[in-house]
Formats: C-alpha cells, structure tokens, sequence
C-alpha cells in the first residue's frame, strides 16, 4: 500500500513562483511513484497577487490539488494550520511558495522519519537570505532556545516534514496567534535536522520586514512561554535593589560629607529608570492580557473565503477556524 503525502505551502505574492514549487514537487514525488501518492493544499493568505487565479489553473490540471483562499491576511502560520485541517496523508510536508526551500530535496527529510523521529526540519549550510533576515534568524534562534525551551543545537525552519499523528496534535490548537514552532516543540521532543540546500529565490523578495519578524516573535512567545513574565518580576525585584543601594549610599555619602548638594539630575535619572522598567513590565503584563481577552472572544485562526478543489470539496463556510 502506498504512502500518501501532503504537501502544505502558505501562499503570498508567489504568482509567478508558485508554479514552478508544484512542477518540482510533482516532478520528485514521481521518482518514487511505486511509493507514494501525494497531495497539494495551496493557501493563499490574502495575497494581494493574483495568486488564487494561478492556483484556480493548477487545481483544473492536477486533481491532487486543492486550492484554499482565506479572506485577509492572517499570517503564515494561520495559512499553514488552515492547510493542515484538510491534509489527508500519512506524512505532511511543510515548504514555501518562493523556491528557497527545494522540493527536490524532500525526501532527505522524509526518509529521516522513522521510529525515533516525528519531526524532521531542513537545516542550511548556506542560507540565501539577506543580511537583516538572517540575523533575524539568529536572534530568533537565541530567544526560542530561552522562552519555548528549544534545543541549542536544532535549528527550526518552514521546511519540515512531520508524521500524521503530529498534525493532528497541532490542530487541537484552538486559539489565535498560532506559532508552528512552539505547537511542534511543545508535541514532541523526538526532532531531528537534516541539511539541505537552500536556494535564492525564483522571483521578487521577502514579505517579512522588521515588523512582521517583531510580531511573529513577540506571537510566539507570549503564546507558548510565561518567561517573559518571569523576567519582568526579576527587573523589576532587580530595579529596587538597585534603587534601595543607591539610597543607602546617599545617606552614607551625605552623613560622610555634610556639603554635599542634593542630586537633582541623579535622582531625575533613577526616577526615569525605574518608570521606564515599570512601563515595560506594565506592557508585557498588558500584552499577555490582551491575548487572554482575545482568547475568550474567539477571535479565528483563520477564516476560509473560498477554496477549489477536483472533485468539489463542499461548503467552505462549514471549516472557518
């Protein structure tokens, strides 16, 4: 009996790519068609290309493709959980749209998946990314191994292969602000890389600017980690220590030497500096808030427009998360 796979990429401005991303998959899973079967769930993330209408063209040449449209701009890790609710394989493949993840290299991951390894993510040797996305990956990496407990030596990228029991954990996940990495990590600790070659992109640049990258880290871990809120209470126990030496200090030096003039800059200074802490510990606390009211009114993952597929797939109104 042959091994089905899902294929999930979240589309945005790839109208000119996303063609040539499905030709390799299908042209790779071809090499081992006694092997397995396969699937293709494209979802456009409100992609102001016309992306939908290239995707509309390979679902009519491909039944094995179904094409899914959410009606705004959810982010990718909602357009991936979108695609993972209609995923029917064995082993579910997550890549992107823009050709940098190669699909020719895909059974590299899926080969590592075995008994001892539920989660297989692509490591580069070389990334293709510009200079600012690649020290985003650093910090990244450093803040992950910190707040959602990953290990140092794992690097987690949007190319993995994951088997199908993992997927279904992860759609157990209910509330906004979805975080791949975090909903993996916290699944299972059985993960393994495997390098890759990572590739320049087919056509135009990157979607994730400074505040994209800003948001999805701040997403990530205020949604899978207290930690920040374990750090707050330790600058702030740290900001009164500080403020209680510095006043023992004035008192020692003012008795030591009686002409010393009060400090108004010095104490306009430490005034600033502990509101200033005050205001940060303030603004995560108020952050972690929000997202708990956000919770309780149901706010969706992600809501589906319209979708395509070969033969019809029902009502698109009846799977809006």
């Amino acid at each position: 009996m042959k091994t089905k796979l899902s294929f999930v990429i979240p589309c945005y401005r790839s109208e000119k790519t996303i063609g040539t991303v499905v030709d390799g998959i299908r042209n790779t899973v071809k090499t081992r068609k006694d092997l397995y079967d396969y699937e293709i769930i494209l979802v456009s993330d409100h992609s102001p290309d016309n992306v939908f209408s290239v995707i509309e063209e390979l679902v009519k040449n491909d039944s094995n493709i179904m094409g899914i449209e959410l009606a705004k701009n959810f982010g990718q890790h909602s357009a991936i959980l979108a695609g993972f609710h209609h995923v029917t394989g064995d082993i579910i493949v997550c890549l992107d749209d823009d050709g940098q993840t190669p699909p020719d290299q895909m059974f590299k991951l899926i080969d590592t998946l075995d008994d001892d390894c539920d989660v297989v993510f692509a490591r580069y040797r070389d990334k293709k990314h510009s200079t600012f996305r690649n020290f985003g990956s650093v910090i990244n990496d450093v803040m992950a191994r910190y707040m959602i407990d990953k290990p140092k030596e794992l690097k987690i990228m949007s190319y993995f292969a994951c088997k199908r029991y993992i997927a279904d954990e992860v759609m157990r996940y209910n509330n906004p602000y979805p975080y791949m990495s975090g909903l993996l990590l916290r699944t299972t600790k059985n993960i393994k890389n495997v390098t890759i070659e990572h590739r320049d992109r087919l056509e135009g640049e990157s979607g994730y600017k400074f505040g994209k990258l800003l948001a999805l880290w701040v997403n990530g871990f205020t949604s899978f980690s207290i930690k920040p809120l374990r750090a707050a209470t330790f600058i702030g126990i740290l900001s009164a220590l500080s403020g209680f030496l510095y006043m023992v200090y004035i008192i020692v030096h003012k008795l030591i030497n009686p002409s010393t003039p009060l400090g108004y800059s010095s104490m306009m200074a430490v005034f600033l500096f502990i509101g200033g802490m005050i205001m940060i510990m303030l603004g995560i606390i108020g952050e972690y808030i929000g997202r708990i009211y956000i919770s309780l009114n149901e706010a969706p993952q992600y809501v589906i427009r319209r979708k395509v597929s070969s033969p019809p797939c029902g009502d698109s109104r009846e799977i809006n998360k």
